[in-house]
């Protein structure tokens, strides 16, 4: 019997942790952000993630920094997070997590933050890339109303960005209303 230890891995935390970031840094969209308590006051929910972001203060001012103090402005924007060994709480090294790219900020993003008491570093943050967003082929296919040279055209393209056969083929389909599909 070959036992798969997969389940008894995952943390038992409500949050993301930085031990889940161990095995390298991941990049997460911010769809929402909430309250939660005094000591880590704000949820940061991930899409595609599970449990919740709360970063610490040094990284909520990084995200001040970056784009204001209004939760608003975060939905949509993405962040790269990593693991920071040398992330200390009281004398002991115990890790923690930290920001390494953001979306919204034109280049490096340079903050000084409080390391210890009484002594402090520039932490800097790099622009993350915004992806260009995704065409929606089938809906400027309906839009083309028919026009053959309008959805051949949109074919190419389409087939030039990579776009499912499930788009290909409908907008073969409006391209030739009267064929029957092949089979």
């Amino acid at each position: 019997m070959d036992l798969d230890m997969t389940e008894s891995l995952a943390p038992k935390s409500d949050q993301l942790d930085a031990i889940d970031l161990v095995a390298g840094p991941r990049t997460f969209t911010i769809e929402n952000v909430s309250k939660h308590n005094t000591e880590q006051p704000f949820n940061f929910h991930l899409a595609g993630f599970p449990r919740v972001w709360r970063p610490g203060k040094s990284m909520r001012r990084v995200i001040a920094k970056a784009w204001g103090t209004k939760a608003a402005a975060y939905i949509g924007q993405s962040v790269t997070l990593f693991c920071d060994p040398t992330v200390q709480f009281g004398n002991e090294a115990v890790g923690g997590t930290r920001i390494s790219h953001m979306t919204g900020i034109d280049g490096p993003l340079k903050v000084p933050l409080l390391i210890k008491k009484g002594r402090s570093a520039v932490f800097t943050v790099q622009p993350l890339a915004t992806p260009a967003p995704r065409r929606d082929f089938l809906a400027e296919a309906q839009l083309a109303g028919g026009d053959v040279d309008s959805l051949r055209a949109l074919y190419t393209a389409a087939q030039q960005a990579g776009a499912s056969t499930e788009e290909l083929e409908g907008i073969r389909a409006m391209a030739t209303p009267n064929e029957a599909p092949a089979s």
